[in-house]
């Protein structure tokens, strides 16, 4: 992604809506809160834990004890002088009291605190909703964006025509040439299909997006809980940054702004529609996330959001480390149930009579077998894999359809203790995988497509029969 800073000018009270229409849809009252202006919001102020001092606004790469800048900031207001307030907030009970707010509450909030000292972080991507509720609190606001040098040609012309939309400059961070350079010469242009992408994401994404946090005291962020259910699921709207230092440098020197936390991605395409705002031309396309272009292409029916990116890896490693401190940790117990932050289990998935649970004595037998009465189809899962989560809807009707067709359904778990059984003897590579045992044969046939609409699944299955 790519990070860029702007800024607007200030817009206060009854004049909120005096450079565009003022907002008379229902449906903006019902889901982001009242069309009246910002003004005259009554946010609820906190006693405080986190301390902050305001002063003169440096640019987002600045290091935090020179006068200079490394790149100079095209929306960077540089106040005549320092003024010291030290202010303490307790972050955790500000998120507990805006977790029912809108969107635009808690984008007015964050904007209202922290002035010139918070940006929004851009993507290229549906976060292109953070900059229209930024705009319409009628602050001024700041954006970045990461350019990491291997965007597709839309997400360029996308930035283009957000500047332009909005009359801002993006100000966006590089990677360092060097550490690029090193990286390419030695393991070649795509060495993240062989290796993983956390090497590259960390030269091209999280260093650069650490310069540019040192730079800052606040960042506004596109998170939503349902983006990736298996990591993103406990995401506040508020928080002090776990991962990444601010301008004052340390532990707790950096708050994160989730505004969108709570929203659904069907609610943010409806706010999107209903403000007329630009969007990424690849959405049109069948891309949703968005990011580089060698590690994102479109997703498939059946499949969720994140699956089309690194779609060669393990679906636990979907993150790239810009928001390593909100991934919830699992563990296992000692039957291989998987607990999220070690305290509750996933749900089972699949549950129905037409899906017949395969344990490990189960499916080693069906794997002896040359000679069955009838032939298989098996899923090899995880219930807490948000893929296996996304597909259960066509598998249980995968399994409604082929009911007394003489071809038997199954499941069988396949993470914890079972992963390298299944790996070795069932070619497990990532989850959900899916076999065709036939009836005259031993070995199982894998299903190729990563398409998993039901009518995908059955032509693999009547192909086969």
């Amino acid at each position: 992604m790519a990070l860029s800073f702007t800024s607007s000018s200030a817009v206060h009270g009854s004049s909120l809506y005096s450079s565009f229409e003022q907002p008379k849809d229902s449906f903006l009252d019902a889901q982001f809160g009242s069309s009246q202006p910002l003004g005259w919001l009554n946010l609820p102020s906190t006693a405080v834990k986190f301390s902050r001092r305001r002063c003169a606004v440096k640019p987002l790469n600045a290091e935090p004890k020179r006068k200079d800048s490394i790149v100079p900031s095209a929306a960077t207001i540089v106040a005549p002088g320092v003024v010291e307030k030290v202010e303490v907030e307790d972050y955790e009970k500000l998120a507990n009291e805006l977790e029912n707010a809108s969107p635009l509450e808690i984008m007015d909030k964050a904007l209202e605190k922290f002035g010139n000292d918070i940006a929004i972080a851009f993507s290229g991507a549906e976060d292109v909703a953070l900059i229209e509720y930024a705009r319409l609190t009628g602050r001024p606001f700041r954006v970045f964006s990461l350019d990491t040098g291997r965007l597709n040609p839309e997400t360029y012309k996308f930035f283009d025509k957000v500047e332009r939309h909005y009359g801002i400059r993006i100000e966006y961070m590089f990677p360092d040439a060097v550490e690029v350079q090193a990286l390419v010469r030695s393991k070649g242009l795509f060495s993240f299909y062989e290796d993983g992408h956390q090497e590259c994401c960390r030269v091209r994404k999280v260093r650069p997006l650490r310069r540019a946090l040192k730079g800052l005291r606040a960042w506004i962020t596109g998170q939503r809980k349902d983006q990736s259910p298996g990591t993103r699921s406990e995401v506040p709207v508020v928080q002090v940054d776990p991962v990444f230092e601010g301008m004052d440098g340390g532990v707790g020197s950096l708050v994160k702004w989730n505004p969108v936390a709570n929203v659904k991605g069907e609610d943010v395409w409806k706010f999107l529609r209903t403000m007329n705002v630009p969007v990424n031309s690849l959405h049109a396309k069948g891309y949703i996330s968005i990011g580089c272009e060698p590690c994102t292409r479109p997703v498939l029916p059946g499949q969720h959001e994140r699956e089309g990116r690194w779609w060669w890896e393990d679906s636990k490693a979907k993150e790239c480390g810009l928001h390593k401190g909100n991934i919830k940790e699992e563990t296992l117990n000692g039957n291989g149930a998987v607990h999220a932050n070690g305290t509750s289990t996933n749900a089972d998935l699949f549950v129905t009579e037409n899906v017949v649970n395969l344990s490990r004595p189960g499916i080693e037998n069906l794997l002896k077998l040359e000679n069955r009465r009838e032939p298989w189809v098996v899923v090899l899962y995880a219930p807490w894999c948000q893929f296996c989560q996304a597909m259960e809807v066509s598998y249980v009707e995968l399994a409604e359809k082929l009911t007394g067709s003489g071809v038997k359904v199954g499941k069988s778990r396949a993470d914890g203790e079972e992963k390298a059984f299944a790996q070795q003897e069932l070619r497990l590579g990532s989850f959900p995988t899916i076999l065709f045992f036939p009836k005259h044969s031993s070995y199982p046939i894998k299903y190729p497509s990563e398409k998993r609409d039901v009518d995908s699944l059955l032509a693999f299955v009547s192909a086969l029969r």
